[in-house]
């Protein structure tokens, strides 16, 4: 644990604040597609992630999910620090994309460290950058993109996150990410792979562009 968070962290944080960490953080581990945090639970620690990639959902009031970002090795959660700090339950569901392993922080270390370390500051401060940035790419995607293009962006961050451009998944599954019909997702990919961006398997996808 103390190499990955020295390997992950080391640049970001000053010795003193990885020796606290090391101390006190607890090591969590998740298998593939494992939920991490439902919707309405109590948040009363802080992840950082320092393995695997973690897909973040939220969900309408019919019951349907759509993927807003992923988490990978270095990252937190700005979602869940918000719920720490206010006190309030989830309102996103994190789900294991690969298999992960986090450290677990108690949420009243976040405020402690605040005033006592600035890379912790900095740290905070830059994830609830980077989470408004996903955010907001997110909605101009929904906004902005025909599903063609959406759907397309969704497997290249994929095939990313999972660093692998073959991927393991099914239509349906696709089109729950996406929260449309696996009909239409069936359609655009054959159109996809026409294109020569994608190649398509039984169960498995092939990103050819990236």
């Amino acid at each position: 644990m103390t190499e990955d968070l020295k390997t992950y962290y080391g640049y970001l944080f000053e010795d003193a604040l990885l020796e606290e960490i090391s101390k006190i953080a607890v090591l969590k581990e998740y298998k593939a597609h494992s939920t991490i945090i439902d919707y309405e639970s109590y948040i009363t620690s802080i992840p950082l992630l320092l393995n695997g990639a973690i897909k973040i959902l939220r969900e309408d009031k019919q019951g349907n999910e759509l993927v807003l970002y992923y988490l990978e090795k270095g990252d937190t959660c700005a979602m869940t620090l918000s719920c720490c700090m206010g006190q309030t339950k989830s309102k996103i569901k994190a789900i294991a994309e690969t298999d992960v392993s986090l450290l677990m922080i108690p949420k009243q270390k976040m405020t402690d460290w605040l005033s006592t370390y600035k890379s912790w500051q900095e740290f905070i401060l830059q994830s609830y950058h980077n989470r408004l940035q996903e955010f907001v790419e997110a909605i101009d995607t929904i906004a902005f993109l025909n599903m063609d293009k959406r759907l397309f962006k969704y497997l290249k961050d994929k095939a990313m996150v999972n660093n692998n451009d073959e991927l393991s998944t099914t239509h349906k599954q696709i089109s729950e990410d996406l929260h449309t019909s696996r009909v239409v997702v069936s359609r655009l990919l054959k159109k996809l792979e026409n294109e020569g961006k994608i190649q398509l398997f039984r169960n498995s996808i092939k990103v050819l562009e990236l």
